[in-house]
């Protein structure tokens, strides 16, 4: 299909509201503790390796073969009996290096997991999730879907008595990923 450019109504945009910074849900298959009290989020950045082509006057800048996936990053608030926490804290621990072996066999049968989340490897370590994004009628829009998430890092608890004010506990976790896709809500790519 060929597009006129000089068409106006390809030029013209038809929703002119804008994206807000609120509207999102996120889910976690291994972790939906953790997902339900998630209040930040993000779509990670992309950025395209460059090759320069050598020429006698100066080097030119050429795309490159291989997109560079940023983090995920997300910020949750942490319940009272620290569950959702605690998924987190077991899942970087059972990733790193346990105790013993009858620890990581644990890990892996240990995760809350619905039917069908063990990947085309056959293990569990990874998880699946979705950043489900809203309209500013908070009406689900599109989705980012995250391939073999696991976590890299958590942040710390810290505990101070001398806080007049009480700020509940958020904690940040870092996952890395495999891919990212972007689709309407019936899977298809945008």
């Amino acid at each position: 299909m060929v597009v006129d450019v000089r068409d106006s109504s390809y030029n013209q945009i038809d929703n002119r509201n804008f994206l807000a910074p609120t509207g999102f849900k996120f889910s976690l298959t291994r972790s939906p503790k953790t997902a339900f009290f998630c209040n930040q989020a993000n779509i990670p950045d992309l950025s395209l390796g460059v090759v320069d082509q050598p020429s006698y006057l100066r080097d030119i800048p050429t795309p490159g073969d291989k997109i560079a996936f940023g983090d995920l990053f997300i910020r949750f608030l942490v319940d009272e009996d620290l569950k959702n926490y605690m998924e987190m804290q077991k899942w970087i621990r059972g990733l790193g290096f346990p105790e013993s072996i009858a620890e990581f066999n644990k890990f892996e049968s240990g995760g809350v997991l619905p039917p069908r989340t063990t990947n085309e490897r056959g293990d569990d370590i990874y998880s699946d999730g979705t950043l489900q994004i809203l309209s500013s009628n908070l009406i689900p829009k599109f989705n980012v879907n995250f391939k073999d998430l696991f976590p890299v890092s958590l942040t710390t608890l810290t505990f101070d008595a001398t806080d007049t004010d009480v700020q509940y506990f958020t904690a940040d976790a870092e996952f890395k990923y495999t891919m990212y896709n972007i689709t309407d809500l019936n899977g298809n790519a945008i």
